[in-house]
């Protein structure tokens, strides 16, 4: 990483050679050629990622990043701010959909608190929350910045330690990000629009499940900040200061020091892939790691997907957010895994191979 304004990050892109031993070793499994489809391109990728042709995903983890937006006040969710607080709770007491599903994938689910506005002292101390708070919740994106250029930088920096915390330090094969903060939807909108060009309209959904009116207001409240606060498109810190949030900048950060490791890491819907925009943005090797695990119902998904390149593994109407989707996904990148390390060669299999 340097100083300067334009901040960036240093990643190196997938290795073009394990990407060529995967192809080598997958066009010749005992299956019709390339007879598995996406799995056998994501295995290519888990290759590329890992540098190695066996790649492992076994120890796999959700990161859900939790923060609270003051843009909340305009209106634009169906929900008070202290859900936050009780939804972290439930997180933490094994209750919610991402408990569910993380632990049908053989997935741990550890929560951060990147700036939650409530109080969480209560159940802090059972060891399930990883506090590293920039802020007490975002300021209103409507009436000017989320936050500071620093505390842009600083939940960035905290989302890589976290990464590096989880892979190096506790040896996690498999990460999948996820998000929790009302609000985070009108602030990920905000950020897709702003690096992707397309207007307010286009990109905002119906969030927390809020009426045609509420969508209304909320797009106006969207291209009000955008107005007020004019982020600079090609600029990942500006960006995220300008209309982003605590956890947003966590996600990025857990992207970026994933791939700095050289582990695949899958985004889930919105508030992740906006995440994961702003990754590409200060990382553009970064992209190179993520997998993108489902398409969401919100309209600006599919907008920040393709900005970012990426087609889903999953497509189910999903919209709850958490890191549920990418849970899901995580059976897939562990099939795929398996596919290039369990299946034989024709060779090795004493098969005889398809005649021309």
């Amino acid at each position: 990483m340097n100083n300067k304004k334009d901040i960036r990050f240093t990643v190196q892109p997938q290795d073009l050679i394990w990407r060529g031993k995967a192809k080598e070793r997958l066009d010749q499994l005992t299956m019709p050629h390339w007879a598995l489809g996406r799995l056998m391109d994501l295995a290519i990728d888990l290759a590329g990622i890992t540098r190695s042709l066996k790649p492992e995903t076994r120890r796999k983890a959700v990161i859900v990043m939790a923060a609270d937006h003051g843009v909340v006040s305009e209106g634009v969710s169906n929900y008070p701010q202290e859900v936050t607080v009780q939804m972290v709770a439930n997180f933490v007491n094994r209750g919610a959909g991402i408990n569910a599903l993380a632990g049908q994938a053989g997935a741990e689910v550890r929560v951060v608190d990147m700036g939650v506005a409530g109080e969480l002292s209560g159940i802090m101390g059972r060891g399930a929350i990883v506090s590293m708070p920039v802020g007490r919740g975002t300021a209103n994106i409507a009436a000017g910045p989320a936050m500071t250029r620093e505390q842009a930088l600083q939940s960035i920096e905290n989302g890589i330690s976290v990464a590096r915390g989880m892979i190096e330090g506790e040896g996690f094969d498999l990460i999948a990000v996820g998000e929790m903060g009302f609000g985070n939807t009108t602030a990920s909108s905000a950020i897709i629009s702003a690096i992707t060009g397309k207007p307010a309209a286009d990109v905002t959904g119906r969030g927390t499940g809020i009426s045609d009116e509420q969508v209304h207001r909320k797009i106006a409240v969207i291209e009000r900040a955008l107005q007020v606060n004019r982020p600079v498109p090609g600029d990942g810190i500006d960006v995220l200061a300008k209309v982003g949030g605590f956890e947003i900048g966590g996600i990025a950060g857990v992207i970026i020091g994933a791939a700095m490791l050289r582990r695949p890491v899958i985004i889930d819907g919105l508030i992740t892939t906006a995440g994961a925009l702003i990754a590409w943005l200060l990382a553009p090797e970064s992209a190179d790691y993520m997998i993108a695990s489902h398409r969401s119902v919100e309209k600006g998904h599919a907008i920040a997907l393709r900005h970012l390149g990426k087609e889903p593994l999953l497509d189910l109407n999903l919209r709850l957010g958490e890191g549920t989707g990418a849970a899901l996904a995580m059976n897939l990148v562990e099939a795929a895994a398996r596919i290039l390390t369990e299946v034989k060669t024709f060779a090795e299999a004493h098969v005889s191979e398809a005649v021309e």
